[in-house]
């Protein structure tokens, strides 16, 4: 049953109206159309029409872009839906998550590294004040998992860290400051990521904590983002055998994704720890999702077990006939979907988009994007840098580092990432910029065989290796891949006691896994401008470090402290 008046809608007399009303006039197709918000990558306005008109959707997602492009889709979107749309962006790291030319705030690892919580509400600020000016209503941040696992290649930076209560303060700070922004939040990824070191685009990983273990640490976690106000959680295709065997009373026999866990979405969110608002999927085209069971059964039973709303599609005419028919058979309740139809619509009516509809202002007008990488988000993103990057290590005594002592220096970039070419660029010109003569590393032609200890050491007074290596989906490991064989040729860092060698990375902040014998090492976190600036400051020598790592970048291993 939902409670329109209590937490998180706190809805007033005419909003329920509102939502009773709007319900009351649908047809069988715009309920089931209001289900579902797909990934939209047209910008033809006809084609947008079209999808509104026909499909009768309750939300969508673009991906970033062009902010005037993005701010006059969403226009046109929302100018032709008879029901105000839900319009969402992974705005997990600043304004950037919308619109390119939005401010890049920074991961939330790097966040979390400044120790400060006013970071946090500063990050939730910017991403969701951004996205507001080109039309955005729905933040699918921030996310709250626990970094547990140095392993998984998909939670790491994209964490407030391994830390309950940091995670909780912070999370709890941007909630805030979206609700100042009119922005819902989908707090991310019940129930939890960061203990299996799978990732869940490739396959349904595993929750392993047992009961009591979950409810001091996760389960804390989602109560006090509950409480916070989050409109919407985002349910994963990650499984928790403890519970489902605690609410079924037997062993598990399958692996389940929390996507179609009645025990995990309706036992454990909504009656155990009393969340009254919307829980939509993640994305269904995921494998953890997709390989559960036939996506037939799976498109109507991910909203008769316990989702509200169903994220992206891998046919959008298809899955639309899947929860057609699986409501006629009988697989989608007519009470559930009377549940998960209001409920869309209570969020609706939470966010005032009704009345924004009517005023005509669910999008503003081209004015709003001044605020994109304005001079106040430009100065708290500097801010954030500063006061985020971490050293790690300084075994050696290397830092500061200058042109006097450090002159020539080998610049090896890891990594294979499309930002490769900047963030090589940003570093190589800052260095020269300060006197230092500068070779980059090619991968190309190796060493090998022909090269000597003493030629390497007469050409370069110091080995900097950038790692760019970038918390991304539909990757199984998130490691360093050394272009060598047997050991020979100049990239793998076997030259430690020879050349000093420093290290940073401006990704994954565990490298130090695969290069333990490098004793100066800098986590950035990400690989903005602003970090890249704030790192080459400290190792200069002309800023300190101020980050504390909200993880342990050694691995518990002690070598890695060495």
């Amino acid at each position: 049953m939902i409670k329109y008046k209590e937490n998180p809608f706190y809805l007033t007399d005419e909003q329920v109206k509102w939502v009773e009303d709007t319900y009351a006039s649908m047809t069988k197709e715009e309920k089931i159309g209001q289900l579902f918000c797909p990934i939209v990558f047209t910008k033809d306005e006809q084609e947008l029409k079209d999808l509104v008109n026909n499909s009768h959707i309750g939300g969508m997602l673009y991906r970033e872009g062009p902010g005037e492009e993005l701010r006059q889709a969403h226009k046109v979107l929302q100018d032709n839906s008879k029901i105000p749309l839900l319009t969402a962006s992974n705005l997990e790291y600043g304004g950037n998550g919308s619109a390119v030319e939005g401010t890049y705030f920074g991961r939330e690892m790097l966040v979390a590294a400044t120790g400060d919580t006013e970071k946090a509400y500063q990050l939730g600020k910017v991403s969701c004040s951004e996205g507001a000016a080109v039309g955005v209503n729905w933040s699918f941040a921030p996310v709250v998992d626990l970094d547990r696992n140095y392993h998984n290649p998909i939670t790491n930076v994209r964490t407030f860290g391994d830390d309950l209560q940091t995670v909780i303060d912070m999370g709890k700070a941007y909630i805030r400051a979206a609700k100042e922004e009119d922005v819902a939040t989908s707090v991310k990824h019940f129930p939890g990521d960061g203990v299996d070191e799978r990732d869940q685009h490739l396959l349904t990983s595993v929750n392993s904590l047992s009961c009591e273990e979950w409810d001091a640490s996760y389960g804390r976690i989602y109560e006090e983002m509950i409480e916070a106000g989050t409109l919407t959680v985002m349910a994963a295709h990650i499984a928790m055998p403890a519970y489902e065997e605690k609410y079924d009373g037997k062993k598990c026999e399958r692996i389940i994704p929390a996507t179609l866990s009645k025990n995990l979405l309706t036992h454990l969110l909504r009656e155990k720890l009393g969340f009254n608002g919307l829980i939509t999927t993640d994305a269904t085209p995921m494998v953890g999702f997709c390989s559960a069971m036939d996506r037939e059964t799976a498109v109507p039973l991910s909203i008769e077990n316990g989702c509200d709303m169903f994220l992206f599609n891998r046919n959008m005419e298809e899955d639309f006939r899947f929860m057609t028919e699986g409501y006629e058979k009988g697989i989608l309740s007519e009470e559930r979907l009377e549940e998960a139809v209001k409920r869309i619509l209570a969020t609706k009516a939470a966010l005032h988009l009704p009345e924004k509809q009517k005023e005509g202002t669910l999008v503003p007008d081209a004015s709003a994007l001044e605020i994109l990488n304005c001079e106040k988000h430009d100065t708290w993103a500097k801010e954030c840098a500063d006061q985020g990057v971490t050293l790690v290590k300084d075994t050696q005594n290397l830092l500061p580092i200058s042109p006097e002592k450090h002159r020539r220096i080998l610049l090896e970039l890891m990594g294979d990432f499309p930002s490769n070419e900047r963030v090589l660029a940003s570093f190589k010109d800052r260095l020269e910029k300060e006197g230092f003569e500068v070779t980059v590393y090619q991968n190309e032609g190796f060493e090998v065989m022909e090269d000597s200890v003493t030629n390497f050491k007469s050409k370069y007074d110091l080995v900097f290796y950038v790692a760019n290596i970038e918390t991304a989906s539909n990757k199984t490991v998130s490691r360093l891949n050394w272009h060598t064989m047997f050991g020979l040729g100049n990239n793998m860092p076997w030259m430690v006691h020879e050349v000093p060698a420093l290290f940073v990375s401006v990704g994954n902040p565990y490298h130090l896994l695969d290069a333990p014998m490098v004793r100066t090492f800098v986590n950035g976190y990400c690989n903005s401008e602003y970090v890249i600036e704030a790192v080459i400051d400290k190792l200069l020598g002309r800023s300190e470090f101020k980050g504390n790592s909200p993880i342990d970048p050694f691995c518990g291993k002690i070598d890695l402290a060495l």
